[in-house]
């Protein structure tokens, strides 16, 4: 129990280990199934249960633990600034694949498609994008528009971030039913999006011949998405526990952290996917 004097210290966490071997076992699974193992597919199975069991195991135990008061004002700051340092992670892991194709579209492609490089390496290489590498080896397909699917899920995260910080307000003013009400619209958006975004990518790949070996542009292209709609997901998920235990009558306007740390994730997503619509679906 925490104290004015005394500051808490969990106990030895065995969930990150099982956590560890559930994603070490889908990764192992996932390896045989691309090389063509009948096991792969049950591995990737196990790997995924043993993962969700740690997610609820340890979801579980850190609600138990805060709600029983087990944590302080100095607890509550070495948690804000693990979150903070998480989401500058994240923006690091972000800006190096928006590094990338600003590289590449703007430096590699001009400096291949020019002067002694271009006669030296492939002088039949046109300097243009979107480019499918020289030689159309990335064969024929069609750019992504922006103003389908893509401009339909920008507004549906927006809305998701007006969502969120409804029910934030909702949780400050001490109105559970309307904390519940934008939790629970926040991730119906976010789920919307990311069922979307799937077909988006199934009309890439079966119409518009848009594929992962489409050149670097394909790459970047699905690369930059893909990762987005899995931290989409991601969201997703926590924000579905703060919502379960808000319905349970958790959290109180001075003390909340587990909704602050899912909302500050959740807008870290909507301000990555603004870029994203601009630099990979508008330029």
């Amino acid at each position: 129990m925490s104290t004015n004097t005394a500051y808490y210290i969990p106990h030895k966490a065995t969930w990150p280990v099982i956590g560890t071997a559930g994603l070490m076992i889908m990764l192992a699974g996932f390896a045989n199934y691309l090389n063509g193992s009948s096991i792969g597919s049950t591995m990737m199975l196990i790997g995924l249960i043993i993962f969700i069991v740690m997610l609820v195991g340890w979801f579980t135990l850190q609600a138990k633990e805060s709600e029983s008061g087990m944590y302080n004002h100095g607890v509550g700051i070495s948690y804000r600034m693990g979150m903070m340092w998480f989401i500058f992670s994240e923006i690091a892991f972000f800006g190096v694949f928006f590094g990338t194709l600003w590289y590449t579209r703007n430096l590699s492609v001009p400096w291949l498609g020019s002067g002694a490089t271009k006669e030296i390496l492939y002088s039949a290489y046109q300097s243009t994008w979107p480019t499918n590498g020289p030689g159309n080896v990335g064969g024929h397909f069609e750019p992504m528009g922006a103003w389908g699917l893509p401009f339909v899920n920008t507004l549906l995260l927006l809305s998701s971030g007006v969502t969120c910080t409804w029910a934030h307000h909702g949780l400050l003013a001490n109105h559970r039913e309307q904390l519940i009400k934008g939790l629970a619209a926040t991730v119906f958006l976010g789920l919307l999006f990311v069922g979307f975004q799937a077909m988006e990518y199934h009309e890439a790949y079966t119409e518009m011949g848009l594929t992962l070996g489409s050149g670097i542009y394909g790459s970047t292209f699905f690369m930059l998405t893909g990762f987005h709609g899995f931290h989409v997901c991601v969201g997703a998920i926590i924000l579905s526990v703060v919502l379960f235990r808000s319905a349970k009558g958790h959290f109180k306007p001075e003390n909340h952290f587990a909704f602050e740390a899912a909302a500050w994730y959740w807008h870290f997503v909507d301000v990555v996917w603004l870029g994203l619509f601009i630099f990979v679906y508008l330029m």
